[in-house]
């Protein structure tokens, strides 16, 4: 498929590891292609690191970690801010990018903007990382907690937003002084890559924050690596029983935040169209329904459902699918042909189980975009509670869409789920609002939209959606560690 993409993939970084400040363009691990979701064809090659660049890249942080760590606040918190704005004026770039590695029209979601808030929220945290004067007793004395960078942080990030990601991740560890290993995804290595070279532009010393693209080698080596202080992963629940395995040989530390089948709630008094355009949007076409914390499960109380179906399925009609570089595309394609597949065998799944009825979409997109990994935004109704595309988490342009009678009810099928990363409701009543979102067990919970989720904001999951937190001060605490220091008087 001709599109303009063809003629912007030299702006996708040569190479891809970063160790101790020097790019490299061959690795142990040889090279890998990276295909264009869009049209379905090899555009680059990069180098893949293996155990090897993933130990030299370790040593070099723990080497850089304890002058880091000296800098003093006012120094580091300008090299931050300096970063923010090297990637404000380089967002256009970075949009481009995203839109050759993963599809993401450059007109959806502002990734690139949600990285630079991290990235100036967590500067601006540097200087306030106090310690505390606790009393203490039976005898006098001067009791001290500090608060203490771990040294090395391995992170590993995920392809649907692999920028921000090593954002949320990078920038609070290296606030803290912490000094940062990032092994970004095989299916998107180039976004984190530029991010690398802005940040040794900033002035971020050699060392201090590593890149070693490579696929699940390096992120095994990463996470057992014994000189690993901490390990902070994005992923999927499979993936990170591998992560949490693995880091149990040296008792390394975790943040996970996995997956999710976040449910959404539409009472009989909500705004139906604010609900269902919603629903639609932020759950098959941002991102073409890739994304952790997605309402892809739509409870519609049985008086209005019918109302808010017929809205959604017309709001369907209008997404503008086509070239992620077009600024008039709403929705791109899913990552990968194995995506696909994975999601096609869902949707085939489901429209021959009796447990739901196809209301629109169910196929892939033909015609000039063929070639490409698009599948159509799929919409099932009258889906059963038990069905597996209500339990199981889709990561595509998949939306369920079920009856509840009672708000009791609603609650009851929103909660039985392994998952607990977030919840979504739409009702104009404030305390039945108060009352849903205190009793849905998820680590989010929004009322009546999906606002952009601000760096100073917490975000994390319940059960098996993860633990840890990224994002406010909690987010930066994941990345200090309490000592004590008693001293008698």
């Amino acid at each position: 498929m001709a599109t303009a993409l063809n003629a912007e993939e030299h702006i996708l970084p040569k190479d891809t590891i970063l160790i101790d400040g020097a790019w490299r363009s061959t690795a142990s691990g040889g090279t890998m292609e990276h295909v264009n979701p869009t049209t379905g064809r090899a555009q680059a090659k990069f180098a893949v690191g293996g155990a090897g660049e993933i130990d030299e890249a370790v040593q070099s942080a723990k080497r850089a970690f304890p002058a880091w760590r000296r800098v003093t606040a006012d120094v580091r918190r300008e090299i931050l801010y300096r970063f923010a704005q090297l990637l404000r004026e380089n967002a256009d770039t970075f949009s481009h990018i995203a839109a050759l590695e993963s599809g993401a029209p450059i007109g959806s979601f502002n990734m690139i903007g949600a990285a630079i808030d991290h990235v100036t929220y967590a500067a601006g945290w540097v200087d306030k990382l106090e310690g505390q004067i606790t009393p203490t007793y039976p005898m006098e004395a001067l009791n001290l907690v500090h608060h203490e960078p771990y040294g090395v942080i391995g992170a590993i990030t995920t392809w649907n937003g692999p920028v921000v990601t090593a954002a949320m991740k990078s920038a609070p560890a290296l606030a803290a002084g912490n000094c940062v290993v990032i092994k970004p995804p095989e299916l998107g290595p180039f976004g984190t890559a530029l991010l690398g070279r802005i940040a040794m532009d900033a002035g971020i010393p050699p060392g201090v924050l590593n890149i070693v693209s490579g696929a699940a080698e390096a992120g095994e080596a990463l996470v057992r690596h014994p000189d690993v202080g901490k390990v902070t992963f994005t992923g999927s629940v499979p993936i990170a029983r591998i992560v949490l395995k693995a880091a149990a040989e040296n008792i390394t530390p975790v943040v996970l935040e996995l997956g999710g089948k976040s449910a959404n709630l539409v009472f009989e008094d909500a705004d139906l169209d604010n609900a269902a355009i919603m629903a639609a949007q932020m759950s098959v076409v941002q991102t073409a329904g890739q994304g952790c914390l997605f309402p892809t499960r739509l409870l519609v109380h049985e008086n209005v459902y019918d109302a808010v179906v017929e809205r959604i399925l017309s709001y369907v009609k209008t997404i503008r699918i086509g070239d992620p570089l077009d600024p008039a595309t709403d929705m791109g394609p899913v990552i990968s042909e194995r995506a696909v597949n994975r999601i096609m065998t869902y949707i085939d799944g489901a429209k021959t189980s009796g447990q739901s009825r196809l209301l629109a979409g169910g196929n892939r997109v033909g015609g000039d975009l063929a070639s490409g990994f698009f599948i159509v935004p799929t919409i099932f109704g009258e889906v059963e509670k038990n069905a597996t595309i209500a339990r199981e988490e889709i990561f595509g342009p998949v939306l369920s869409i079920m009856r509840f009678r009672t708000e009791e009810e609603a609650l009851r099928i929103a909660n039985d789920t392994p998952f607990g990363l977030a919840g979504f409701v739409h009702t104009n009543d404030l305390k039945r609002a108060h009352r849903v979102a205190a009793a849905l067990e998820a680590g989010y919970v929004s009322i009546n939209g999906f606002p952009p989720m601000a760096a100073s904001t917490p975000f994390g999951g319940w059960k098996q959606s993860g633990y840890g937190r990224e994002g406010g001060r909690i987010g930066i605490e994941e990345f200090l560690r309490p000592k004590n220091v008693h001293l008698p008087l």
